[in-house]
């Protein structure tokens, strides 16, 4: 816990100094200034902003021996439209000295980091926290240190439920499932979470693929020749792979009946199935197969897995055409099945989206003019930010990356691709919409200042996930205006929120320590696995029932309706999906310095 060490000696000093100072006649409150928890770029924007009870309009940052080293003044201040609170911003961007600092203002203080990599370390947790998802194989101790598990869920022994029998495959046959990633707080494997987990990382790395293969993460496979970045998707790959039925359709999930108990995974003792075949499923899978079978074809490694992938996500997609509205109702399917499933649904009912993603990636990675006919059919009328349930947005990333990256595309300029211009103009308008709040919000940032903007998952949805799409718009406008609006996200995530909380697992002054996962909850060690990003505010609070006996949420305000409680599904869990937009967004703005 490096971080509180910091913290604590930076306080020590304020303590000191402020302590001989005939001025300062109350304590110090450490919660009344927020800011970006993990650090700041030399260059980039530093912002803080002061709560209601800071009594000063003067700020002074001092350096670690109580030195003032820069002073200034409030520059704006903003009223939340929901609590009513009053909020003032401070700038000190024109401060660019390396080093850690605290920043006072009247009877407040906070810490303040900044670094040539501010964002690497977090960036690279986030990573590496794939690894500590690891199914099938035992967690290394030279690799996860305290952290390290036994294997379990080998997942060799499966079972067909009856939603998914056919004739090659009746109800109770065993088939072998091993290795992937848990999806989130659970023990269980999703095929559409999955794929839009790979599809967004995947997309982040076109994006900046240079500083990518550079990367070297703590896992196994980190001393052969390919990207550790690869290698670890690989690892989920791997297991998305045996979920192909021989028809071509793929099993919605591998799953207990029932979710386990918070217990470690060697006591887990349900019996796993696969579950019925869905469109949503095996469009996402066609998708995800396609673009693996691109960029991991560069290595002979995997040369006989890429091609192998591009045959499977072909014949995905016409499983697909051929059954485009299979959707997974599991009311339905308890209704007429045993055993009854209860564990997550991934219920998506509308395919348009799936099928414009599946067509744009199988287009560009054979070439084949049909797939593109079949993508225009679909292309959406308005961006969106992607999601697992709305991944039209992860076609249009792809449209545009495409054309940023000539040469990934034998040389075609973006206005030269087709619809690629009209794609990049749609998501500039949404984007240049959120910029425009700036100004007026609470915390500096173009997300968190709509009501809508907060609900389940919303740090990886709505915040990360806008984050990404500002890159990609950097990326491919060369405007800078972009970066900053991304950085800006980056902020509000690490800690200049309202509720002080810097998102991620084991990182900054106030850490979240009690997500809703059960791996971390079993395990008997006071951390939880580090590198997680929690679920977020969400005022719609469905896990109130289970959380009122413990206190309930703070606020029902909607940017503070967060808890830090196991117990919380609603507000602090963790999911795979949520974690490949912080790998995308904080590697992508790690590149671009």
């Amino acid at each position: 816990m490096k971080n509180y060490s910091v913290f604590a000696a930076a306080l020590f000093a304020v303590v000191l100094i402020c302590g001989c100072s005939t001025k300062m006649n109350t304590p110090l409150t450490y919660d009344l200034i927020k800011v970006n928890q993990v650090g700041y770029y030399p260059q980039s924007e530093k912002v803080a902003v002061l709560e209601e009870g800071v009594e000063a309009d003067q700020i002074q940052l001092l350096d670690a021996k109580g030195k003032v080293v820069w002073t200034g003044m409030v520059s704006r201040q903003a009223v939340s439209p929901w609590s009513g609170k009053t909020r003032r911003i401070v700038d000190f961007s024109d401060f660019q000295q390396l080093g850690t600092y605290t920043l006072v203002a009247g009877n407040a203080a906070q810490v303040v980091t900044i670094a040539e990599h501010a964002l690497g370390d977090v960036a690279k947790a986030a990573m590496e926290s794939f690894y500590l998802q690891r199914t099938g194989v035992a967690i290394e101790e030279q690799y996860a240190g305290i952290y390290a598990r036994p294997a379990a869920h080998f997942d060799t022994c499966i079972l067909v439920h009856p939603s998914a029998a056919t004739i090659s495959r009746p109800a109770g046959t065993i088939i072998s499932s091993p290795y992937g990633w848990y999806d989130a707080g659970d023990y269980n494997k999703y095929i559409v979470n999955s794929g839009f987990a790979v599809g967004q990382m995947l997309l982040g790395y076109e994006l900046a693929s240079e500083y990518y293969d550079a990367q070297s993460l703590r896992i196994p496979e980190n001393q052969n020749d390919v990207p550790d970045f690869l290698d670890e998707i690989y690892f989920n790959l791997r297991w998305m792979v045996t979920m192909q039925d021989e028809d071509g359709g793929l099993y919605h999930k591998l799953t207990e009946p029932h979710f386990e108990g918070f217990i470690r995974p060697v006591d887990c003792q349900q019996q796993r199935y696969v579950v019925k075949k869905t469109t949503a499923a095996s469009l996402d899978f066609a998708a995800t197969m396609a673009m693996a079978s691109r960029l991991y074809a560069a290595y002979p490694e995997y040369a006989a897995f890429a091609d192998d992938a591009l045959k499977r996500a072909i014949h995905a997609f016409e499983w697909a055409e051929a059954n485009p509205n299979i959707e997974y109702d599991q009311n339905a399917l308890n209704a007429q099945y045993e055993p009854h499933i209860t564990t997550g649904a991934y219920d998506d009912k509308h395919f348009e989206d799936e099928f414009f993603w599946a067509a744009t990636e199988l287009f560009f990675a054979t070439g084949d003019i049909r797939y593109e006919d079949i993508a225009r059919q679909y292309v959406p009328a308005e961006f969106a930010l992607p999601t697992w349930g709305e991944v039209s947005g992860l076609a249009m990333y792809e449209w545009i990356i495409k054309g940023v990256h000539p040469a990934a595309n034998g040389g075609a300029k973006i206005a030269e691709l087709p619809f690629a211009k009209e794609q990049l103009v749609k998501m500039l308008a949404h984007l240049d919409e959120r910029i425009a709040e700036v100004p007026t919000s609470c915390y500096n940032a173009p997300y968190g200042n709509r009501e809508a903007d907060f609900g389940w998952g919303c740090n990886g949805e709505f915040l990360a996930g806008q984050g990404v799409a500002y890159l990609v718009a950097y990326r491919a406008t060369e405007n800078d205006a972009y970066l900053h609006a991304a950085m800006q996200d980056a902020d509000y995530l690490l800690g200049r929120n309202a509720t002080g909380y810097c998102y991620v697992t084991g990182f900054g002054q106030k850490q979240v320590m009690n997500p809703h996962q059960r791996l971390s909850f079993s395990d008997d060690i006071e951390a939880p696995l580090p590198g997680f990003l929690a679920g977020g505010p969400n005022p719609k609070q469905q896990d109130l029932s289970e959380v009122k006996a413990l206190g309930g949420y703070p606020s029902n305000f909607a940017d503070e309706s967060y808890l830090d409680l196991t117990p919380s599904y609603a507000s602090n869990e963790i999911a795979i999906n949520w974690n490949a937009y912080l790998v995308a967004l904080l590697w992508g703005i790690e590149a671009a310095q």
